[in-house]
């Protein structure tokens, strides 16, 4: 795959786009260099490249060259349909934008001078993360070769996407490790500790909502001690029975509940509804190995959490029984001093 198109090849146009990772992690420098390239190799008047908004299969336009600002793209949801028909064939080739039915906005194609239009999927490990649309400004019908081209160079765009999102991803586990370490380290204010907990968590991870509840073992109960974007009518909703509400959990499991509106794990299946809830991640909370409560991720969608999330929000739940380990602790101690010092003015009394 050696032929010259607009004064570069199809490999030299891959190994830039290669060399470019070595070099920098800016996500938008690398999408930037990718439609670029996919203009200049491919003699093209214009190209975007469109990402799936997570969990939508929406896809929106974030790095684009040769279109006006004014241009108007397909709706969100129809584009989604499109991509649907790119993924069975594995490309769409138009050769007329301005009357083929697969395509919208034929005026506004005719008026930008767009003639015709190839689209790929940019595929990640089997999985599409984008799509890359090349424009042409007269008619034409792509070679294999082009096509094969324009596949690799979005498959790259994939792969800068994903190392782009596994980079962001690790340095906010790292802030967010260091965050509650740090706030551990310099307060005994567990219900401080436990808000940001809850609070960086949810963030984090791009749910809805989190809650952190311990076992009150004399009532069989979870006591809310901390919450995020949970409404007040929500949380006044009722007890939690520690043997009604994912009660695996409380045996030390991680417990993924798909849908909680209907699931017999969980209670309160209508106020769930009504507060927007789809699926939960519960994770215990331990001190040494006890388990003292429950860690609850929630979200508006169904979604299934991955290991390294499952694994990250283990690790900070550990770190919340950690620091009500650490709480208890430093009580303890004080009420064992305040004794001892009752204990030692007694002792005075006998001299």
């Amino acid at each position: 795959m050696t032929t010259k198109k607009g004064g570069n090849d199809y490999f030299e146009s891959i190994c830039e786009v290669v060399t470019a990772f070595g070099t920098t992690l800016n996500k938008d420098e690398i999408l930037e260099l990718i439609v670029d390239n996919a203009i200049r190799t491919m003699n093209g008047k214009a190209a975007c490249l469109f990402l799936a908004e997570e969990g939508e299969e929406i896809y929106q336009p974030v790095a684009q060259k040769g279109l006006s600002d004014n241009y108007l793209h397909a709706d969100p949801m129809k584009a989604k349909k499109a991509a649907k028909d790119v993924l069975e064939g594995g490309y769409m080739a138009i050769k007329d934008a301005t009357s083929d039915p697969r395509v919208e906005n034929h005026e506004a194609k005719k008026k930008e001078g767009i003639a015709s239009i190839l689209v790929v999927p940019a595929l990640f490990k089997g999985k599409t993360v984008g799509i890359l649309s090349l424009y042409t400004d007269t008619p034409r019908d792509f070679s294999p070769k082009e096509i094969e081209f324009l596949k690799a160079l979005a498959e790259q765009g994939a792969i800068a996407i994903e190392h782009a999102r596994l980079f962001e991803q690790l340095r906010e586990n790292t802030r967010i490790f260091l965050d509650i370490a740090a706030s551990i380290h310099s307060s005994l204010d567990i219900k401080k500790i436990l808000h940001i907990l809850s609070a960086d968590v949810a963030d984090a991870l791009g749910v809805k909502a989190s809650s952190i509840r311990l076992l009150d073992e004399d009532k069989q109960v979870l006591e809310l001690v901390s919450s995020y974007g949970l409404s007040e009518e929500y949380l006044d909703k009722g007890p939690i029975h520690a043997d009604k509400s994912i009660s695996d959990t409380l045996k030390g499991k991680p417990v993924w509940i798909e849908d909680a509106t209907t699931d017999d794990r969980v209670q309160y299946h209508d106020e769930k509804k009504k507060e927007g809830i789809v699926s939960i991640l519960s994770v215990p909370i331990k001190t040494k190995e006890k388990v003292i409560g429950e860690l609850r991720l929630y979200t508006d969608r169904k979604r299934e959490f991955t290991e390294d999330e499952i694994m990250l929000v283990n690790a900070l739940a550990y770190l919340g029984g950690l620091a009500i380990q650490n709480a208890s602790l430093y009580l303890m101690l004080k009420t064992d001093m305040k004794e001892l010092q009752e204990d030692m003015w007694s002792h005075r009394s006998w001299f």
